[in-house]
């Protein structure tokens, strides 16, 4: 067996509502469920396959997210663009929109910006650095990070 690509991240959410707006709205991915489904569910797709993201709400007495070191995921990446001055337009849509900024990284091979969404999940939102050719030299992926100047 061989995994040939990441299908789809599917997130529980206290609220689908809030959560459908800060992935649907302001990240610009495409809502693809119809209305009225059986349980409170909303699946998005960029085009690239059926679904790369699902939401299924469980209400707002769910356990949160925990902070810190701790097993699990520690956050999704979200290619946004090719360009720093598609990093420079989401950041500016992030801030107008009240999204705080938690962290933005150069990694060599990308620049990031990171952000929590509403249900405290870290998501990276990322360009690939033009020109940065990972696959003739691998170990630019794990080069030291440098803090971010956009």
């Amino acid at each position: 067996m061989q995994v040939k690509e990441l299908g789809h991240l599917v997130l529980y959410v206290a609220d689908l509502d809030r959560s459908v707006a800060f992935y649907g709205d302001l990240l610009g991915w495409e809502k693809v469920t119809p209305e009225g489904l059986p349980f409170p569910a909303a699946a998005f797709s960029s085009g690239r396959t059926h679904h790369e993201l699902l939401l299924i709400e469980v209400g707002p007495d769910a356990t949160p997210v925990g902070g810190g070191r701790r097993l699990g995921l520690y956050h999704v990446g979200l290619k946004v663009g090719d360009s720093d001055d598609e990093l420079r337009e989401a950041r500016r849509r992030l801030v107008e929109a009240g999204v705080p900024i938690v962290g933005a990284s150069d990694h060599t091979v990308t620049h990031s910006l990171y952000v929590l969404d509403p249900d405290g999940n870290e998501v990276e939102l990322y360009i690939d650095v033009p020109g940065v050719d990972w696959r003739s030299d691998p170990s630019l992926v794990m080069a030291p990070i440098r803090p971010l100047a956009l």
